[in-house]
């Protein structure tokens, strides 16, 4: 699937990954509190990887009232063990959802007995809470989420959905450190879909690192396909793509 509705990124380049995720947390306590002038509680979806670091231990208690933010992640796998530190949800109650005092934190939960019933409770919340603000990165393959090449659809009519993980991915958890090998990564896993996460007003997409060179390239100047799905960030009008030295080091 291919588009040609086409907008200029905001690209903001920075030596370091911690200046990098300084920059991206200030930017999102200014959207944040800009919202909250104009709104009683806002919702948030945040992403969970290793690239997310800098920003996340950036954030500070004092910097927002967060009892008026909703917050929500944006995948997690199925069949994992509902203790193991992979888990995405167990990620960011460990650097985030802890920290904090949430309105509400709402978890995916992927061991759920019937897994279409918890897409159908998580898209009612989602469909109850629209989203203002995503906080996300790009996969090694152009993923955004769980939406890797072979099942990310512009045009889902589903929010919440199954996916199979192709290997790219799977290896990347495994580069990322997560896992030990492939074969530990499980194969599935439920994720937001690109339409779902393209909802919210303001995304902040924080890329960090030399395996992200090549994606951070195709995202930035090849054709906006589901080939690379991060290209579809250049159809919204308010995303910012945070990078440093070895994120940038390939774009001209």
């Amino acid at each position: 699937m291919t588009t040609n509705t086409e907008t200029k990124l905001d690209v903001r380049i920075y030596e370091t990954r911690k200046e990098m995720g300084r920059a991206a947390s200030d930017k999102f306590v200014k959207e944040a509190n800009e919202l909250l002038k104009i709104k009683e509680e806002i919702n948030v979806v945040f992403a969970a990887a290793p690239s997310q670091n800098e920003f996340l231990e950036t954030l500070q208690p004092e910097s927002l009232d967060w009892s008026k933010i909703n917050a929500f992640h944006m995948d997690e796998y199925i069949a994992l063990a509902a203790d193991a530190p992979q888990g995405f949800g167990n990620f960011l109650k460990q650097r985030l959802f802890n920290k904090f005092n949430f309105k509400s934190v709402n978890y995916l939960n992927g061991n759920a007995d019937d897994i279409a019933a918890e897409c159908a409770r998580y898209t009612n919340l989602l469909q109850e809470h629209p989203v203002d603000i995503v906080c996300m990165g790009i996969g090694e393959n152009g993923h955004l989420a769980f939406n890797d090449p072979p099942v990310a659809d512009f045009e889902d009519t589903q929010t919440v959905k199954v996916v199979i993980l192709d290997e790219i991915c799977r290896q990347q958890q495994v580069n990322d450190g997560c896992f030990a090998n492939l074969e530990e990564v499980p194969t599935k896993a439920l994720t937001l879909t690109i339409p779902a996460l393209l909802s919210a007003s303001y995304i902040n997409c924080v890329v960090p690192g030399p395996t992200k060179a090549e994606a951070v390239k195709h995202t930035l100047e090849s054709e906006i396909s589901t080939a690379n799905p991060s290209t579809i960030l250049r159809t919204h009008p308010n995303v910012v793509l945070y990078l440093d030295d070895d994120s940038s080091k390939l774009i001209s």
